[in-house]
């Protein structure tokens, strides 16, 4: 089948991408390549997927409405996974606009691309983020998320929004994935597990925030490809118990789903950080500080419909996943 993946240069884009080509799929790969972190690392990505055939890539940012819609005018893609966006929670208190142009303009145009192209189905990522305020744990794609904590949570939840009324409007089927803190092999250079690595390794020390009792569902990116791939097979169809009376957030009378793809299993801050330093052989110097603005203390994803529905739950322990990024980190800076 064509692929369109949106986003990948990025962490989760590249390793999509790469199980898709390995399977014997085309992909165009679409990425602006920002700078918001060292650019080298998806310009390495990108020569991996150079490397497979069936792959071409545009360098394109989703805010070009017309080179988007020429896209769409020049391909059929069987499904187009979208998971191009401005990441980070804090960067999103000092550089709002991008997350602007980048998240709501960005997918307003992938939405139209699909819609002119009656694409026969789009999956698109959403976060954890989404879930804000909330408490009741684990969190469950039933619940309503009304109470985001940044901006980057409230563009994702507007992506849902957007999404489903493309899927009201058009029956564009759309699902949309909250992904829970993705770690792994070619990660992002922002995220707490490559900070800590570089800094322990360097012998700096590391800012633990929330006096690390922060608790997150950490979930290794092999989980995280496996349950997009399942679910990017598993077109939604309308519910037909949907009720406006007692809307369900997750289904609709539309072809719309969102689900969690998270490892079930949360893990608090202080207990990732001693399994970085059993992979790394080397102790950490920890600044314990209070908690930042915009984040929430803790995520715990509630599986149950991916398992319903595509019968895949991720379970790769946060040890195993570690130490998989510690071989992988070690190897690309060659660090011996």
């Amino acid at each position: 089948m064509h692929y369109l993946v949106t986003g990948a240069a990025g962490f989760i884009g590249f390793h999509v991408a790469k199980r898709l080509l390995a399977a014997g799929e085309t992909v165009i790969g679409l990425d602006s390549m920002s700078d918001y972190y060292d650019v080298q690392l998806k310009t390495d990505r990108l020569k991996q997927l150079d490397a497979e055939a069936g792959f071409q890539f545009i360098k394109c940012d989703l805010a070009d409405r017309p080179m988007i819609e020429q896209l769409f005018r020049d391909n059929a893609f069987d499904r187009v996974i979208h998971l191009a966006a401005q990441a980070g929670v804090r960067y999103s208190l000092e550089n709002p606009h991008v997350y602007i142009d980048s998240n709501l303009v960005g997918t307003c145009h992938i939405l139209e691309g699909c819609r002119a192209a009656e694409v026969p189905h789009l999956v698109y990522a959403s976060s954890s983020s989404v879930y804000g305020s909330n408490t009741k744990m684990p969190f469950s794609v039933h619940h309503n998320v009304d109470h985001p904590v940044s901006l980057y949570a409230a563009t994702k939840k507007a992506n849902e929004l957007m999404a489903h009324t493309y899927s009201h409007l058009y029956r564009i089927p759309t699902t949309g994935l909250r992904f829970f803190t993705v770690y792994g092999p070619w990660g992002r250079p922002d995220m707490a597990l490559f900070i800590f690595t570089k800094a322990i390794l360097a012998g700096e020390p590391i800012d633990v925030f929330n006096f690390g009792k922060m608790r997150r569902d950490f979930t290794y990116i092999d989980d995280i490809v496996e349950g997009i791939l399942r679910v990017t097979e598993n077109i939604p169809v309308p519910n037909p118990d949907w009720t406006g009376d007692e809307p369900d957030p997750a289904t609709s009378a539309a072809p719309y789903k969102i689900y969690n793809i998270g490892n079930n299993n949360p893990v608090e801050l202080l207990g990732m950080i001693e399994a970085l330093e059993k992979a790394l052989g080397k102790k950490a110097e920890r600044n314990l500080k209070p908690i930042q603005p915009g984040d929430v203390p803790a995520t715990y994803a509630d599986v149950d419909d991916l398992i319903k529905d595509v019968g895949f739950k991720p379970a790769t322990s946060i040890e195993t996943g570690i130490g998989k990024f510690v071989d992988w980190y070690k190897s690309y800076y060659r660090i011996s």
